[in-house]
């Protein structure tokens, strides 16, 4: 006992120390992650910066405009003079994510759009022309593609969700200043109905983002990638408060089909929904404003194969109950074509269920 008491107190304080000190590394102040990358402490986040800054791009686009010049209204002059064409050169410039070693770069398909030149600079000084690997306008992405060795990437995710109030850096070229980080915080999650893109679910950030950020990245105090900025909320086209970037998540979603089938594939019913409303919510009989009208039936359609009508309320599908008819359509959209699912409607208040086989969306306009 008197052996057993002479050593029970520093074995005790040795446990509480070394606790004391896996918790400094692991969790605390010292923490690293596999990358080793210490925690963010208040006062800097260079650690962050220095891993994925390296990693994105700035990019140049040129379009060749030819234009005939109006010297002179006058019809016969056309007939029997050959008016001068002029051409000019327009450029834009926008950001990018460099997102793998064999040159892949991730940026807004606004950036790229009508383009004939793109020109990618690096932070390192070097510069590349860019082909165009494929295009997503329904999300506004891109995926191009330079041809250049020692490349700098960041990786696509990181081990956390994204949540709102966690600390983020927009990394971009805005104004055409140069390379520029700002910092801010994530201020909600899912965002939608904005009009940017077809389909939507935006990080929305206070971390400015300015005319020349678009394609740049999004990340935590880590270095994770965890959106590609794209576009802003603004009266007048400046700076106010209000961010929005496609989630990394979504963003490898259509890197993937676009490597691989060149452009991006979604399923499709061939419907047009428009969303519940508390007027129509009392119409159809419904106690809750959930779902959506069904509007438009694209003939031949998996839809109206299904036997899906103009009129029906969309309410569910598969048993899940959908807040809205955009709601749905993402979910249809998310659904690989050829699967088998049960649309949950109602039809003059009564409660149907139409088995569907989704079809594949036809690839859209650009």
């Amino acid at each position: 006992m008197k052996l057993f008491r002479f050593l029970a107190l520093p074995v005790l304080a040795g446990l509480i120390v070394g606790l004391a000190v896996l918790w400094w590394f692991q969790q605390g102040p010292g923490a690293h992650d596999a990358r080793g990358v210490r925690a963010p402490t208040a006062d800097s986040y260079a650690d962050a910066v220095s891993l994925a800054a390296p990693a994105v791009v700035n990019i140049y686009t040129t379009q060749i405009v030819t234009n005939n010049d109006s010297l002179s209204d006058n019809p016969m002059f056309d007939r029997f003079m050959e008016r001068p064409r002029r051409e000019r050169a327009l450029g834009s410039l926008g950001s990018g994510v460099i997102v793998s070693s064999e040159g892949y770069i991730l940026t807004s398909y606004h950036v790229i759009r009508e383009a004939d030149e793109i020109l990618v600079a690096l932070r390192d000084g070097r510069d590349a022309p860019a082909r165009v690997v494929g295009t997503d306008p329904e999300t506004d992405l891109a995926l191009l593609q330079i041809a250049l060795e020692n490349l700098p990437e960041v990786k696509l995710n990181g081990p956390k969700p994204v949540r709102v109030g966690d600390v983020v850096l927009a990394i971009g070229n805005p104004l055409g200043i140069g390379q520029t980080v700002s910092m801010g915080i994530v201020s909600a999650t899912g965002r939608s109905h904005l009009g940017i893109a077809t389909f939507e679910n935006f990080i929305q950030t206070d971390a400015a983002i300015n005319r020349g950020n678009s394609g740049g990245a999004l990340i935590d105090t880590r270095g994770h990638l965890i959106g590609i900025n794209t576009a802003i909320l603004s009266s007048d086209g400046n700076w106010q408060g209000i961010g929005f970037a496609t989630p990394a998540s979504i963003a490898a979603e259509v890197m993937s089909d676009l490597i691989e089938h060149g452009r991006v594939i979604r399923g499709y019913l061939g419907v047009t929904v428009q969303d519940m409303n508390p007027n129509l919510a009392e119409s159809f009989g419904l106690e809750e404003v959930h779902g959506g009208v069904v509007t438009e039936v694209v003939a031949g359609s998996p839809a109206q194969k299904a036997g899906l009508q103009a009129g029906d309320v969309l309410v569910g599908v598969n048993g899940e109950a959908m807040p809205d008819g955009y709601a749905a359509m993402n979910l249809i959209a998310g659904t690989e074509p050829g699967t088998k699912i049960i649309l949950n409607v109602l039809r003059n208040r009564q409660e149907l269920g139409l088995a569907v086989t989704v079809g594949t969306r036809p690839p859209a306009k650009e």
